[in-house]
């Protein structure tokens, strides 16, 4: 037994003496585990933030010989599905690109012994940018996209053979795939760079060359903008001494004939600059002058588009010229006259919120479509027109780090912003033109302000005023009383409802008041609605409100028409029959956000509101021309109600009855088309309905039963 003991304690000893080394052994692992850690985190830390300027005194030389592997020809049919190996992004778990950068080589012909690509100030900060941006790695198995180190900003001044051997050498080309090309400044003989699958990041893109969703538009910079000293508020912010300058070298001669007869019918509005010569000789290139021929004066170029309200950006014979940028630097709006041109960064900018385009045809009348532009939204391009180039194109390094942005979203598209976001300004700016643009700041109130136009018939107002209070989503109404002669019933006579309701007499009796921003209306949703129609239901308009909810930038509304080409007239007609097809819907009850209020009242092109206001007419047709000249988008109609009737009138005194007010509102189309200088108005198969709406469905089970009912 005590052989057994010994035994048995014996082992003990043993198996005690086995446990502490395997727990010895496990507290080295993890030690050496945790040093690793410690040290891999060091030096992705040290990864992301190598920010170091690159190199420029050891530079390898890289002999590039006739038997140098040639780059194949451009791929036109890529697409980000096709050329990108999207494997290589997002490695190691990371929702984010990374871009490797070549270290820095010199290219030398083997034959001319001479250097194939002199890298130029521009590029190297466009290097310098990318290594020192986020998207930087210094690991190439890490890399999502590579940026060779060889300039190809003009295409003008590289050896395009030896430069495309170049692209061709390097050691994770693969045809071009995953690869970035900075291609600023094309050719002038029309012919690009043999890139093969390589995203071409470029300037003076048509719609013919661009690989739309793959390569990208930049803007060509100009190192004239980093000499633009901020604008003062009031030559930032308001119309200037001319209302359109011109610099003719940078047009096309084809045009120079359309603009100097431009020039003889507006001496006033047009300031036209041509090179300066003395003694028939040049001299502007060499002093960066423009001259005034008419008036003799001599203008530092380019601080000459400091003068003009509007300048003109036309096709040229210098395709990479970066004038469209200097525009921008000093704050003059662009009107943009190039027909199929790739806009800068055209993939997320809305343009149309700084600058005004029209087609090269359109030249010869373009003072006439300028002169109705209204100061409030000159004011609006102009301060977002300074926004934009401030938060995208002011320098080399801000082009650089928004090209790779635009980048990332297009790879990683469950991270990218929006295109609101894109051109939302900064918090403390507000933006003017579209919905979509607007600030995203929750209202003051939600439901809807239901806005009564009304002049004396009191008993029918009594009645919409009930209809209206049992509906759920109304906030408050406001009755906007339009007769000077006669004072508004008192409140106390009001019917007993609910929901705030407030009377505003106004001071004329005009249409254009039913559109007036009033103080008092605290939602962005406004109902504008006539006095007599009641015959609408409770369902009928909350549902009308829940589409708006989807549609904010849209008139939303119960009576449409349509405007169709009278062939025989040669003219644009009003169309109040039942078809199919709408591209209007009427105010007298419809739903839209509070800003095309504003829109009406202080930046309406041309004297429509003068003219409205005159007639007692198309105050309605005037609204649908706005909201549709700046979305480009439809109205919406909403329920298959078709018959609106004022319950206190006779067919026969009916004003939509009257021969003559068809004829008017005819001619109000008419008119509203020339002003805008083209027809805005879309025509839509369109109408909404409540799900299961006509559905042999239990009516419990529906949300809106009572829609349609005539």
């Amino acid at each position: 037994m005590k052989k057994l003991l010994a035994v048995f304690n014996h082992r003990s000893e043993r198996f005690q003496t086995l446990v502490s080394y395997i727990i010895i052994l496990i507290l080295t692992i993890c030690g050496v585990c945790i040093v690793c850690n410690i040290f891999n985190l060091q030096n992705e830390a040290g990864r992301n933030n190598n920010k170091v300027p690159l190199d420029l005194i050891h530079v390898r030389e890289v002999l590039l010989s006739k038997d140098s592997e040639e780059a194949r020809n451009r791929d036109d049919s890529c697409r980000m599905w096709d050329c990108i190996n999207l494997y290589k992004c997002g490695q190691k778990g990371h929702d984010r690109l990374s871009v490797y950068v070549y270290p820095l080589q010199e290219y030398i012909d083997e034959v001319k012994g001479e250097a194939v690509s002199i890298l130029t100030r521009e590029y190297y900060q466009i290097l310098e940018a990318v290594v020192r941006s986020r998207y930087y790695t210094p690991n190439p198995n890490e890399a999502c996209l590579f940026l060779p180190s060889i300039d190809t900003l003009n295409s003008n001044l590289v050896k395009s053979n030896a430069v495309e051997r170049a692209l061709a050498m390097q050691n994770y080309w693969d045809n071009g795939e995953n690869h970035i090309i900075f291609n600023m400044i094309p050719r002038t003989d029309g012919s690009t760079l043999k890139t093969d699958r390589a995203i071409m990041l470029g300037g003076g893109f048509d719609s013919w060359s661009y690989r739309n969703g793959f390569d990208l538009s930049l803007p060509i910079y100009s190192p004239a903008q980093q000499h633009v000293s901020d604008l003062s508020p009031k030559s930032t912010h308001l119309p200037r001494k001319n209302l359109l300058v011109i610099i003719l070298p940078n047009v096309y001669p084809k045009y120079h004939r359309q603009i100097h007869s431009l020039v003889d019918d507006n001496p006033s509005e047009v300031l036209l600059l041509d090179k300066c010569f003395k003694n028939g000789i040049d001299y502007s290139s060499k002093n960066m002058l423009r001259c005034n021929s008419s008036r003799g004066k001599s203008v530092e170029y380019p601080r000459a588009y400091e003068k003009g309200t509007f300048c003109l950006y036309s096709h040229s014979v210098n395709a990479g010229k970066s004038d469209l940028m200097e525009m921008l630097a000093y704050n003059c709006i662009p009107l943009i006259a190039v027909d199929n041109f790739i806009l800068p960064f055209e993939d997320v900018l809305d343009w149309t919120l700084f600058s005004i385009s029209i087609r090269e045809a359109e030249i010869h009348s373009v003072v006439k479509k300028l002169s109705r532009v209204s100061h409030t939204k000159i004011f609006e391009l102009q301060r977002h027109g300074r926004w934009v180039y401030n938060r995208y194109f002011k320098d080399l390094n801000t082009i650089t780090l928004t090209s790779l942005e635009i980048l990332e979203n297009r790879i990683f598209p469950h991270r990218a912003r929006s295109i609101m976001d894109w051109n939302k300004p900064d918090d403390n700016y507000r933006s003017t033109f579209n919905p979509l643009f607007l600030p995203v700041i929750s209202p003051k109130s939600q439901g809807f302000t239901a806005v009564i136009l009304t002049y004396d018939r009191v008993e029918s107002l009594f009645t919409l005023i009930q209809k209206l209070a049992m509906v759920p989503s109304l906030q408050s109404i406001l009755v906007i009383w339009n007769n000077q002669n006669k004072m508004p019933p008192h409140l106390s006579s009001f019917p007993t409802i609910p929901k705030p309701l407030k009377v505003i007499q106004t001071r004329a009796n005009k249409l254009s008041n039913r559109f007036y921003p009033y103080n008092e209306i605290e939602t962005e949703a406004i109902l504008t609605i006539d006095d007599d129609i009641n015959m609408l239901t409770t369902d009928e308009l909350d549902f009308g409100y829940e589409v708006w909810r989807e549609f904010p930038d849209r008139i939303v509304g119960f009576p449409s028409r349509i405007h169709v080409w009278d062939n025989a007239s040669m003219h644009w007609r009003y169309e109040s029959e039942w078809t199919n097809q709408i591209s209007m819907v009427l105010t007298g009850a419809a739903f839209h956000h509070k800003f095309w209020s504003h829109m009406y009242t202080y930046a309406m092109p041309g004297n429509i509101k003068e003219w409205v206001d005159q007639h007692m007419n198309c105050e309605d047709i005037a609204m649908n021309f706005l909201v549709a000249n700046i979305t480009n988008k439809p109205p919406i109609k909403v329920t298959p109600r078709k018959k609106f009737k004022c319950p206190e009138c006779t067919n026969t005194e009916m004003l939509s009855a009257d021969l003559n007010h068809m004829r008017e509102r005819s001619a109000c189309i008419d008119s509203f088309s020339s002003i805008y200088g083209r027809m805005p108005l879309r025509s839509v198969e369109f109408r909404a309905d409540p799900v299961l709406f006509r559905d042999n469905f239990p009516e419990k089970l529906k949300r809106f039963n009572d829609v349609g009912n005539l």
